[in-house]
């Protein structure tokens, strides 16, 4: 599936089944529309947020539910992410990817456990990671059998509390790694802890952020988006409005589009 340049969309976490599907519906009808492949993506457990008593989601049985008729309602490709390597084999029965978050990118049995299922697997990059640094992941999930697998670069930290995006990492990344290089344009404007105990973030900067990083030659991009981001139970302050998304993936587009008409200099 990485072959192709492919958007992949969906709220952070999971929600109720009308959300779900309003948000995979808009996503179909935009595959359709601009010919985009589409994949949708959701988590089922957000395991890693700051503080214990904000929402997670809810959990593996009942979320890999939700994404079941997300898949059968719309048509689309679903992914989501694993925290155990137990939660591989079971995840892998539903969905058509498989994600390994990113701070989670260097444990070698998930990593390694989600190649075993033969699916296509997306390793976020963690955010302490060089791009070059990300091959051993990669040789991980190739060991394990993974069909395919692509990076995706959500930032590095700057300090506390901020993160940058290294549009060099992309050609780094497809060098060094071998594989498609995503650019996620939702956790990439993340601010870490910012926010009451939780991540804030500047969505106002994902949209200049996602043309700079198809300019400069990612395979693929990752956003987060909800109708109503901040009534969404988690990364609320980085989500794209879903109204938002269709226009800018038709500059999106334009922008591939202006560099495939650019010759290549010797």
């Amino acid at each position: 599936m990485f072959e192709y340049f492919t958007l992949i969309a969906g709220p952070c976490v999971l929600e109720g089944d009308a959300l779900n599907l309003r948000v995979a519906e808009a996503l179909a009808r935009l595959q359709e529309e601009l010919g985009l492949p589409v994949v949708f993506k959701a988590s089922f457990d957000k395991a890693n947020r700051a503080d214990l008593r904000r929402p997670r989601g809810p959990g593996l049985e009942a979320g890999l539910d939700l994404l079941a008729r997300v898949r059968s309602a719309s048509g689309l490709r679903v992914l989501t992410d694993i925290h155990e390597p137990a939660q591989a084999e079971v995840a892998a029965a539903v969905v058509d990817v498989l994600q390994i978050p990113a701070f989670l990118c260097r444990q070698t049995d998930l990593v390694v456990a989600a190649g075993a299922t033969k699916k296509p697997v997306n390793l976020k990059k963690g955010q302490w990671m060089a791009p070059e640094h990300m091959a051993g992941a990669v040789e991980k999930a190739r060991t394990g059998g993974a069909s395919e697998v692509a990076i995706t670069e959500r930032g590095t930290f700057f300090g506390y509390g901020d993160l940058v995006v290294d549009m060099r990492s992309f050609a780094r990344i497809r060098a060094t790694c071998g594989v498609p290089a995503i650019f996620d344009g939702s956790h990439s404007v993340q601010r870490p802890g910012r926010h009451g105990g939780a991540s804030g973030g500047d969505r106002q900067f994902i949209r200049s952020l996602a043309l700079a990083a198809v300019a400069a030659g990612c395979d693929g991009l990752f956003l987060e988006v909800h109708p109503d981001p901040a009534g969404a139970p988690s990364d609320a302050q980085s989500m794209l409005p879903l109204a938002e998304l269709q226009a800018l993936i038709e500059d999106v587009l334009a922008v591939r589009g202006s560099l495939e008409r650019i010759p290549a200099r010797a």
